[in-house]
C-alpha cells in the first residue's frame, strides 16, 4: 500500500513517469525485502529499448518536423478553404479535414494542437467564429492525430503489450474515421450556436502559402506510403517511416517551402530530445512490468475483476471507465505504461478479448483525457496559445468529450470495427 501511495503521490506532483515507474519498482523490491532482484533491474531497462520496431519513434517524429518546417500546416489551410467553395462552417470543416491528413504524418495531438491554433484561429475570427469555439474545434480535432495511423500512442501500446505495431496502425483506421465523423456533426450543429460567422468572408480567406491541388496531392503521398507500404507488406513500420521521411524530404522541397540547411540542426535535436523521453519511458515501463510479475500483481488483479466481470462486455465496459477515470488525472501515456501491464492479461486470458481490440479501447479511451481538465495536456496547449481560459475552454470541449466517449463505446459494442483493416 505504502509503494501504491507514494507512486500516485510522484506521480500526481509531476515527477517524471520514467522516474516514478523506476522508483516504485525500486521502493517495491525495498519493501518486500528482496535487494537481490535490483541485479536485474539493468537488464530489464536495456532490453525495454532493445527493439527494431522502436526505431519507428524517432523516424516518425522527424517526420512530423519535415513536414511542419516546410510549411504544411500554411498550405494545408489555405488550398482546403478555397476548395470547398461557399459551403457553410467551410473554415471549420477544413479545420477537421486538416487535422485527419495530419494526424496521418504527425501522429501526436499534442504537436498538431500546437502546430494547428496558430495558424487557423486568426482566419476563424475574421470570419466570424468566436474565439472560444475555434479553439475547442482545434483541439478536439487534434484528438485523431493519436488515432489515425501513424500513432505514437499504438507504438507504445503495442511495445508494451507485445504486439504488431503494424496491425495497431490499421486497427486505428475506422475507428479514427468514425471520430472524425462524430466531430463533423458537432460542427453542424453547432451552427445554430454561431450565428456571428460570415459565409461571404469565409470565401475570402487570405492565404498567404501556395494554395493548389498539385501541392496536396503531393502531400499526400506521405501518408499514403506509410499505410500502403504497411498493408501491402511491402515494408514493416519502421521501414515505411524511413522511406516516408525520404519522400516528404521530396515533397516539401518540390512543393512547399525547402527545409533549409540550418534548420536541420533544430529539428534533430527536437527529434533527439522527444525520442530519448519516449525511449527512457519504455524502458522504465519494462522494468515496472519485471517486478509486478514477479510479485504476480496481474495475477491479484486478473482475480479481483473476474469477481465484478460477468462477461467480456462487462469487463471492457468497467476497463472503459476506470481508464476514463484514471484518463482525468494522468497523461495517456502513463495509463498506458501502468494499467496495461496489469490489465491485458486479463482481459487475453480470462475473457479471450483480442489484444488489438482492447488496445484500440484502451487507447482511445486515454486520448479523450487528453482534452479533461485537470491534466489534458492539449485542453492547456489550446488555452495558452489562445489565451481562453482552461475552464471556459473545458466547456467548450465538452461536445468533443462527449463524441469521443460515443465512438469508444460504440467499438466496445461492435468490437469488429477495429479488426476490419487488421488481423487481430
Amino acid at each position: 500500500m505504502s509503494v501504491a501511495i507514494a507512486f500516485f503521490v510522484l506521480l500526481f506532483l509531476g515527477v517524471p513517469v520514467a522516474l516514478v515507474l523506476l522508483g516504485a519498482a525500486i521502493w517495491f523490491a525495498v519493501d518486500f525485502g528482496n535487494l537481490g532482484i535490483l541485479a536485474a533491474f539493468p537488464g530489464s531497462f536495456y532490453a525495454g529499448m532493445e527493439s527494431f520496431e522502436l526505431l519507428s519513434i524517432p523516424l516518425f517524429i522527424l517526420l512530423g518536423e519535415v513536414m511542419t518546417v516546410g510549411g504544411l500546416t500554411r498550405h494545408l489551410f489555405g488550398t482546403g478553404a478555397r476548395l470547398l467553395g461557399r459551403l457553410p462552417r467551410r473554415l471549420a470543416f477544413v479545420v477537421l479535414a486538416s487535422n485527419f491528413f495530419l494526424a496521418a504524418i504527425m501522429g501526436s495531438a499534442n504537436a498538431q494542437v500546437a502546430v494547428m491554433t496558430p495558424a487557423v484561429l486568426p482566419e476563424m475570427e475574421r470570419a466570424g467564429y468566436r474565439r472560444r469555439f475555434a479553439a475547442a474545434l482545434t483541439a478536439g480535432a487534434s484528438l485523431l492525430g493519436p488515432i489515425v495511423p501513424p500513432s505514437m500512442v499504438f507504438i507504445i501500446y503495442a511495445v508494451v503489450a507485445e504486439v504488431s505495431i503494424g496491425t495497431m496502425f490499421m486497427a486505428g483506421i475506422l475507428p479514427g474515421l468514425i471520430l472524425a465523423g462524430g466531430i463533423a456533426l458537432v460542427i453542424l450543429v453547432s451552427d445554430a450556436f454561431e450565428p456571428g460567422v460570415d459565409h461571404e468572408r469565409e470565401s475570402n480567406v487570405d492565404a498567404t502559402t501556395k494554395a493548389g491541388i498539385t501541392p496536396i496531392l503531393g502531400a499526400m503521398t506521405v501518408p499514403l506510403v506509410i499505410v500502403g507500404s504497411i498493408l501491402g507488406g511491402f515494408a514493416t513500420p519502421t521501414e515505411s517511416a524511413a522511406i516516408a521521411v525520404v519522400v516528404a524530404l521530396v515533397v516539401v522541397w518540390l512543393f512547399f517551402e525547402p527545409v533549409r540547411f540550418a534548420a536541420l540542426g533544430g529539428m534533430l535535436v527536437r527529434t533527439a530530445t522527444n525520442t530519448a523521453i519516449v525511449l527512457t519511458l519504455i524502458a522504465a515501463v519494462r522494468v515496472f512490468s519485471y517486478i509486478l510479475t514477479f510479485y504476480h500483481v496481474p495475477d491479484i488483479a486478473s482475480r479481483i475483476l473476474v469477481e465484478f466481470s460477468s462477461s467480456p462486455l462487462v469487463f471492457m465496459l468497467l476497463v472503459f471507465v476506470l481508464v476514463l477515470i484514471i484518463g482525468a488525472f494522468m497523461d495517456g501515456l502513463a495509463a498506458i505504461v501502468v494499467l496495461v501491464p496489469i490489465l491485458l492479461p486479463v482481459a487475453t486470458g480470462e475473457f479471450g478479448i483480442s489484444p488489438i481490440v482492447f488496445g484500440v479501447v484502451f487507447c482511445m479511451t486515454a486520448v479523450v483525457g487528453l482534452i479533461t481538465p485537470p491534466v489534458g495536456t492539449v485542453l492547456f496547449i489550446a488555452a495558452a496559445l489562445s489565451g481562453e481560459s482552461v475552464a471556459r475552454l473545458s466547456w467548450a470541449l465538452l461536445p468533443y468529450v462527449l463524441v469521443g466517449v460515443a465512438s469508444v463505446l460504440l467499438i466496445i459494442f461492435v468490437p469488429s470495427i477495429a479488426l476490419v483493416f487488421s488481423s487481430g
